[in-house]
Order: structure tokens, then sequence, then C-alpha cells
């Protein structure tokens, strides 16, 4: 249990760093960005029309529009991004060692 809770604080203290510096904020512009660029975006939305499209629209709210879209929408990440975003935060934990 220990460990986790390590785990967790360490978490919260780079969650904190990120925050404190604006990275974080650099860093959802940037996944935004790359999720337009490589067409997620426009992928989930069609997707959410055929959602709605089975269910039908007076049967479908934005709670079960989110639980049937979530894990495709993580799916569809494409591992690029993934990396480049992993690769960026690592390049930010070297340059803010003092954690």
């Amino acid at each position: 249990a220990s460990k986790m809770n390590k785990d967790a604080q360490m978490r919260a203290t780079i969650n904190q760093k990120l925050i404190e510096t604006g990275e974080r904020e650099r860093l959802k512009e940037l996944l935004r960005a790359k999720l337009i660029e490589c067409g997620w975006k426009d992928q989930l939305k069609a997707h959410c029309k055929d959602v709605i499209k089975e269910k039908g629209l007076e049967h479908v709210t934005v709670d079960d529009l989110v639980a049937e879209i979530t894990p495709k929408g993580r799916a569809l990440v494409p591992d690029s991004v993934k990396k480049e975003l992993l690769q960026r935060i690592r390049t930010f934990l070297a340059q803010h060692a003092s954690l």
C-alpha cells in the first residue's frame, strides 16, 4: 500500500509542477493539435453520430455517449502521439530533476 501511496504522491507532485510551470497547458494544446491533425477528432465525431443514430437521439444522454465513446477514443489515439507526449514529459522531468 505504501508503494501505491508513494506513486500517487509522486504523480501529484509532478502534476503540480506541470501546472505551476504552464507545461500542462502546453501539453494539452499540443495534444489537441495532434489529435485534430491525425483525424482523431473527426473519427470520434463520426462515432458519436453512429451511436446517436443507432440508439435514437431521444434515448441518448451525454453520460451514455461519454461511456460509449471513451474507450474507442483512447484506443484511436495514435502511438506516435502518445510517444511524443511521453517524450515531452520525460524531457520536462529531466529539466526539473529536483522533484
